[in-house]
């Protein structure tokens, strides 16, 4: 919340001049506050425990989000959701698949139909929407950084499930404050 306080003002999307001047009006607050009381260098252990509490929260939902999306993903396509599909997308064996599948079907997450596919239900296709969503973010905002199509590709399935709506909502901000152009002129300009 630091950088959103001083923002300076009238910046505008797309305008790498007031950008750069964000940023550095952010690294100066954080060197003030850092400067006028320094910071302990271990949280206290209820602040601590959140967070890892809200780690393993979302590596719980990982592999349904990661299905789900998938599944939603080959029906977007065209496709039929199938075992033996979401088995190869995965890079896991139809056993696995069909044990999430019961999982996702008591969660009331997909449907099956016999000698067919996979189905979102309501719950599923909304859940898959809101990972997407936030898939879509981190993509953005790591290739505006400049990361590799691969990695951006890669790095996204993990980062997608962790970050928060705040981390979500900053990478947004920093997206249409002009991010993009911002690092495309410090690269061109040796940084």
């Amino acid at each position: 919340m630091v950088a959103a306080a001083f923002r300076p003002d009238g910046l505008k999307g797309g305008n790498v001049l007031c950008f750069r001047e964000y940023c550095l009006a952010a690294r100066d607050a954080l060197k003030r506050q850092a400067g006028a009381a320094k910071a302990p260098r271990i949280v206290d252990a209820k602040a601590q425990s959140e967070g890892f509490r809200a780690n393993r929260a979302a590596r719980r939902n990982v592999l349904v989000e990661d299905y789900v999306e998938l599944i939603a993903d080959l029906l977007a396509e065209g496709m039929e959701a199938r075992q033996v599909d979401i088995a190869a997308r995965l890079g896991v064996s139809q056993p696995t698949v069909a044990k999430m599948l019961a999982r996702l079907a008591n969660e009331g997450l997909v449907t099956q139909k016999p000698y067919r596919g996979v189905f979102l239900t309501e719950a599923g296709a909304s859940l898959a929407m809101d990972v997407r969503r936030r898939h879509r973010i981190v993509e953005s905002f790591l290739a505006a950084l400049g990361i590799s199509t691969e990695n951006v590709r890669i790095d996204a399935e993990g980062i997608e499930h962790y970050a928060s709506e705040e981390t979500l909502a900053a990478f947004e901000r920093a997206l249409d404050a002009g991010l993009q152009s911002f690092m495309a002129d410090g690269v061109t300009q040796g940084g």
